[in-house]
């Protein structure tokens, strides 16, 4: 159920052509395994099922919009020389990223790094 759920919404983001169909699969099922191993003890996906669907849906787009972006010359002009690249998606995968991570944070184990002083 969740599974049909995240693909339905990765696919309202992404719109994805139907060679893409496979990937975006794919990339469903390793973002639900991701944001899963990260939940704090005691919490299942269930139990935060709308963040955990809509977070595993954000990480599969980024990572089709990743596979996506080729970055590739968008306009090319000889007469006074002028070239264009093109960002594609842009930032459209770190900010789908930043955005899964924010709803998912109130589920998710501590992960923060600190450095503790040590006296000399």
């Amino acid at each position: 159920m969740m599974q049909d759920t995240i693909l339905s919404l990765a696919t309202a983001i992404t719109s994805p052509a139907d060679q893409e169909l496979p990937l975006l699969e794919s990339l469903c099922a390793c973002a639900e395994a991701q944001i899963a191993g990260r939940l704090s003890d005691g919490t299942a996906p269930e139990d935060c099922a709308e963040a955990f669907t809509c977070a595993a849906a954000l990480y599969a787009a980024a990572g089709l919009f990743s596979c996506r972006s080729s970055g590739g010359v968008e306009q090319f002009t000889a007469g006074e020389v002028s070239l264009r690249m093109s960002t594609a998606s842009g930032g459209a995968p770190a900010a789908l990223i930043r955005q899964a991570d924010a709803l998912m944070a109130p589920y998710w184990q501590d992960d923060a790094f600190a450095f503790l002083g040590v006296r000399g």
